[in-house]
């Protein structure tokens, strides 16, 4: 057998060259009864037994070691290796929270989704807060100290899952009580199910055009939610066999405010049960705007 064909032989403890000369195991080596020398480590240790037995001159472990460390210390990445991100979506999360000079405030909630057209973007509710909210997580300057909390989501069993799909997308009048003990009427919609939090529902209003979130089913039969007729509602559009309905999804929007300013966004979301009603992040709002995007021309 040539020289160069030489290879340590496996011990349990470490490596042995052909010679029966035992050396531990590799400072490298993983769990488990395998020898992780590398080649060029092989060779190094061959010929240092070689040497002991004469057969090679004493300058050529000098000469064969510095030429080693060099090698070794030009291989490797030449940059660490970016971890994936962990999916948090149905985690629950805390962080911080700074907007300008004002203090930094503390945020817990639960990550509904991530958006598919802007995988940055999570869909969050915030405990305490009724609204869902749209933060870049890992890049808005303004999140500090993001932490993904053990707890888990609790999933519960819905009450009346007839109930349940019967008012989706249905316009609605859902009473709040003010701070008086009045009732204040609000006229909206149910836009579906939310995800993750599986008795919550996503609700928008005529008066406030934002993305809630309400456990309905409650409020139904408490009173407090009255499913409007549909009698009104104007008929679905007829379609041509094999017509494709195009999606704004994923389509940059442009909106002109009262004052003659522009805002810019992204539709992010259509809503399957009334598939005109769209989902808008816009780029200096972390609220969900929902509108009815009626295609004119």
């Amino acid at each position: 057998m040539k020289a160069e064909e030489r290879t340590a032989v496996f011990r349990g403890d470490g490596c042995r060259s052909p010679f029966g000369e035992d050396y531990p195991a590799a400072p490298h080596e993983g769990e488990g009864l395998r020898c992780c020398w590398t080649q060029q480590d092989k060779g190094l240790l061959l010929g240092i037994a070689m040497m002991r037995r004469g057969m090679l001159p004493q300058e050529w472990l000098q000469a064969t070691a510095q030429h080693h460390l060099k090698h070794r210390s030009s291989v490797g990445p030449s940059k660490p290796v970016s971890q994936p991100r962990r999916n948090i979506v149905g985690c629950r999360i805390q962080h911080g929270w700074k907007e300008g000079n004002g203090p930094v405030t503390q945020w817990k909630g639960t990550v509904l989704d991530q958006v598919p057209v802007n995988p940055s973007l999570y869909l969050i509710k915030y405990d305490g807060f009724d609204c869902v909210y749209g933060l870049e997580l890992n890049k808005d300057e303004r999140v500090s100290a993001l932490e993904v909390l053990p707890d888990r989501v609790a999933t519960s069993r819905i009450s009346d899952a007839h109930l349940a799909d019967t008012m989706i997308g249905k316009a609605v009048e859902h009473m709040f009580e003010t701070e008086d003990g009045s009732k204040d009427e609000w006229r909206g919609m149910v836009l579906a199910r939310a995800p993750i939090m599986n008795t919550w529902f996503y609700i928008t209003y005529e008066k406030d055009p934002v993305l809630y979130m309400y456990q309905l089913l409650d409020d139904y039969k408490e009173g407090d939610l009255r499913i409007m007729p549909d009698s009104n509602d104007s008929p679905p559009a007829e379609r041509e066999p094999g017509e494709v309905v195009d999606s704004l999804v994923g389509k940059q929007v442009e909106y002109a405010k009262e004052d003659g300013s522009k805002r810019t966004g992204m539709v992010i979301h259509q809503v399957e049960a009334k598939p005109s009603v769209y989902f808008i992040k816009f780029d200096d709002d972390f609220h969900i705007y929902v509108y009815d995007l009626v295609k004119t021309s």
